[in-house]
């Protein structure tokens, strides 16, 4: 297949090009470079260096001819989406619509797109965690742009025909992983580590999060070019890691010998969430398959 992906240099975007390109499909990077790294691209992968709001994203739409779109380009911190609303809204809603125009004028198929569990669902006290169907609670732009988006795609949907599936993803970790995405402590606490550096941990340690393997997320892409036809599916382990938990995993692995700083629980942090990824499962045959332990260990690896 001709697969473009937006946003293809950064952390989970690059992941995802090496599976495609691993599994024998032709891929183009789309991305503008301010959070993605050079570095990052794999040199097989036609790259084209533009922002997804740029109208002539259309005339590299059709320069390409990509049966897909896997569109991961967005403005992913979530703190600079509380602070400035409106610049999240233009890159992540306005060039969602940007990009899928330039879709329908290219006859693109499907669009793969990647969501957000934790941050659409709010706070989730269930223990077998949120599924698709639990109420959405978005407490921060970033949140609000990604079910916006979920939206637009299912009008052109309706009205393009242009099929989709949406990955509503946990807290994806691994290697190239940077501090700003949803799991971003864990490349703070590496960094520090690293350093023989304390860490700081806001909150009492013991906020839950459901941490998902990168290599994991991409098998869920990999999976969703020829399945999931206009579905929405979580992408996690159903597990639930304490921020406690996780600097004791990192402190053992790294043989860190100092301790953790507690500072004051920042405002509007949720306390649990854990996503219930059964419906992936079921219907597409995808299941995590590393676990927290080795997916440090492989992080920690790759990162020092």
């Amino acid at each position: 297949m001709k697969i473009l992906v937006t946003g293809g240099a950064g952390f989970i975007g690059s992941n995802i090009v090496d599976a495609y390109i691993e599994a024998g499909h032709e891929v183009a990077i789309l991305d503008n470079l301010i959070t993605g790294k050079k570095e990052n691209l794999n040199p097989i992968a036609k790259f084209y260096q533009i922002d997804i709001r740029d109208k002539k994203v259309a005339d590299i739409l059709l320069d390409f001819k990509p049966e897909i779109i896997n569109h991961l380009a967005a403005q992913i911190d979530v703190r600079k989406s509380v602070a400035d609303p409106a610049f999240t809204e233009e890159v992540n809603v306005l060039g969602a619509i940007n990009l899928l125009d330039a879709a329908v004028k290219a006859k693109v198929k499907k669009i793969v797109f990647s969501s957000t569990g934790g941050a659409l669902y709010g706070e989730i006290p269930e223990k077998e965690g949120a599924d698709e169907d639990h109420k959405l609670e978005p407490i921060s732009p970033y949140a609000v742009t990604k079910k916006a988006t979920e939206m637009y795609l299912y009008f052109y949907h309706v009205t393009y025909g242009i099929k989709f599936t949406v990955l509503r993803y946990g807290n994806v970790y691994g290697p190239r992983q940077d501090p700003l995405g949803e799991a971003g402590v864990i490349a703070i606490f590496i960094g520090k580590l690293a350093k023989g550096e304390n860490p700081t941990i806001f909150g009492d340690g013991k906020q839950l999060r459901d941490y998902v393997y990168v290599k994991d997320v991409c098998q869920a892409n990999l999976t969703a070019l020829t399945k999931g036809d206009n579905g929405i599916y979580n992408v996690g382990t159903g597990i639930g890691t304490s921020v406690n938990e996780l600097f004791d995993h990192l402190k053992k692995i790294m043989k860190f010998k100092g301790s953790v700083v507690y500072a004051p629980p920042r405002a509007g942090e949720l306390f649990r969430s854990v996503l219930n990824a059964e419906k992936i499962k079921k219907e597409l045959g995808w299941q995590p398959t590393v676990d927290m332990a080795r997916g440090l260990e492989l992080t920690v690896k790759a990162t020092t």
